[in-house]
């Protein structure tokens, strides 16, 4: 057995010693070492010599098997170092290619019409105000002429933060804000987040963004309301743009219209996104009702004035062609790298 043990040793040495690769290393190893190795049949065979002879030959296997680990390791260490080298030769870096330019990012669509929008009105005479999302159940519905019993203060319309705060559920808080601290005349444009309890779907959210604009001045009459809006779709759309004004109801103004376009979808024959009808609304508009002028302390006497709201997410989608708003939302590169 000792012979046996010595003969596997040295034919054990010269494969490790010859190994060219971390692969033939690892079948030496095996043949050798492994747990069905020759090592581990000699090992096994203890028990077929005379008893006295044990503990001598246990030793020899036992000094055999750590001098191969050894050779296997630092054997090991020289093929994994010989593999860095090989790689950096083949990874070095050519400092004399061109650099790669880094994309310089572009406006989100969304962000890009609220500018170009603000830049219409300002060129209009329009300034701009800002107000807080968080609010007064008083600039929420109070002052703006809402009924106490209008269903838009339930709380499966509207987000209550209190019973006397809220999310604002629309820009037209801050045109109480604005007429409170500003004497006639009155022209401001507000942009802002909103918030309302509604499904998502292809043209509703949650959470939007709108556009509101007021004007108060002597004189001021719908054919005002609806030239300024008109002028306002042709400098975002073109001059070819299609627009309808069609009755609608607002507690804050009267008479009051909703404001559309023709569907960039289906151009008016009716689809998914239009829900059939070939128009995408786009805001409501009205003349502004004469309880909120007087609750502002406004002589409603000699002042009229108009207000409307536009949602932004709606503008973005008819003016770059996209068919659904959850899309703004979703951070998806392949949508943002358009613009």
């Amino acid at each position: 057995m000792e012979n046996r043990l010595r003969d596997m040793a040295e034919a054990a040495r010269k494969a490790l010693r010859e190994a060219t690769s971390l692969d033939e290393l690892e079948e030496a190893r095996i043949k050798y070492l492994g747990r069905s190795g020759l090592l581990r049949e000699i090992q096994q065979g203890i028990r077929d010599i005379a008893e006295e002879l044990r503990p001598q030959v246990g030793r020899m296997i036992n000094e055999t098997r750590n001098e191969l680990e050894r050779l296997l390791e630092k054997r090991r260490e020289a093929l994994e170092a010989g593999r860095v080298h090989e790689r950096a030769g083949t990874d070095r870096i050519d400092v004399t290619l061109p650099g790669r330019a880094q994309r310089v990012a572009g406006r989100h669509p969304l962000l890009a019409t609220l500018d170009d929008m603000l830049e219409i009105f300002l060129g209009l005479g329009y300034t701009i105000a800002e107000g807080p999302e968080v609010e007064t159940y008083y600039y929420g519905f109070e002052a703006l002429n809402y009924p106490a019993d209008h269903p838009a203060m339930d709380e499966q319309m509207t987000f209550y933060v209190t019973d006397d705060m809220l999310l604002r559920s629309q820009t037209s808080t801050v045109q109480i804000r604005v007429m409170e601290r500003t004497k006639p005349p009155v022209r401001v444009v507000v942009p802002g987040r909103c918030f309302r309890r509604d499904t998502l779907d292809a043209t509703h959210s949650h959470t939007f963004h709108q556009l509101e604009g007021l004007c108060v001045d002597e004189g001021i009459t719908f054919a005002d309301l609806k030239g300024t809006l008109l002028a306002f779709a042709r400098g975002m759309f073109g001059e070819e743009a299609q627009v309808r004004f069609r009755p609608d109801f607002f507690p804050f103004t009267e008479p009051s219209a909703e404001f559309a376009v023709t569907c960039f979808v289906c151009s008016g024959e009716g689809c998914r996104v239009c829900s059939g009808t070939g128009w995408i609304e786009l805001g409501g508009a009205g003349m502004v009702d004469p309880n909120v002028l007087e609750g502002v302390g406004y002589d409603t006497e000699r002042y009229t004035g108009f207000a409307f709201g536009v949602g932004i997410e709606r503008f973005a989608m008819n003016r770059y062609g996209i068919p659904d708003m959850r899309l703004l939302y979703s951070g998806d590169m392949r949508l943002l790298r358009q613009f």
